[in-house]
């Protein structure tokens, strides 16, 4: 079950990733990169790494999106939305909510009935625990963190000046 859990996860990130590229549209390209950092949150659960989880959508899917967003409204970019474009959608919201509360009716069942959960092997190494995730990026991964946060800022940054300069 775990694994069928994975796999319908880690299709949707990559379909979503796919959906970035392909989109028109600017922000629906940061929708569906928030429907792949949610999906890539879920594909941590299934391989036991909560905190990365909990990070991803906290930092990434809140956070980084927010900026995203407030980019793309700064660059005030003429958007026209369509709905009659998305007819269709609106006869799929109700079987995707069927199967979302299914999932979390059968987790939660999961979860109730599984008592191998409630046990923790003390004996196997902490690899995802908080303590050991601080040491390595305040340490090893410092520098690199570091770097990749200002790379980021400088894109974001040059965005915004390339958009305002073809505008002029």
């Amino acid at each position: 079950m775990l694994q069928v859990i994975f796999i319908v996860f880690a299709l949707a990130a990559v379909a979503g990733a796919v959906s970035v590229v392909l989109q028109r549209r600017p922000l629906y390209s940061v929708l569906s990169l928030v429907v792949t950092l949610i999906s890539l949150a879920a594909v941590y659960v299934t391989l036991q790494a909560q905190f990365i989880a909990a990070i991803q959508v906290i930092v990434y899917a809140g956070a980084i999106m927010v900026l995203f967003v407030f980019v793309i409204m700064l660059l005030n970019i003429k958007e026209e939305m369509a709905p009659d474009r998305h007819r269709l959608l609106r006869y799929l919201a109700i079987p995707v909510a069927i199967v979302l509360i299914g999932e979390i009716v059968a987790v939660i069942r999961g979860l109730s009935s599984n008592s191998s959960l409630r046990t923790i092997d003390t004996t196997a190494v902490a690899v995802g625990d908080t303590n050991s995730i601080g040491m390595a990026m305040f340490k090893a991964y410092m520098l690199p963190f570091e770097i990749t946060s200002i790379l980021i800022l400088m894109a974001l940054v040059g965005a915004v000046v390339l958009a305002r300069r073809e505008r002029k």
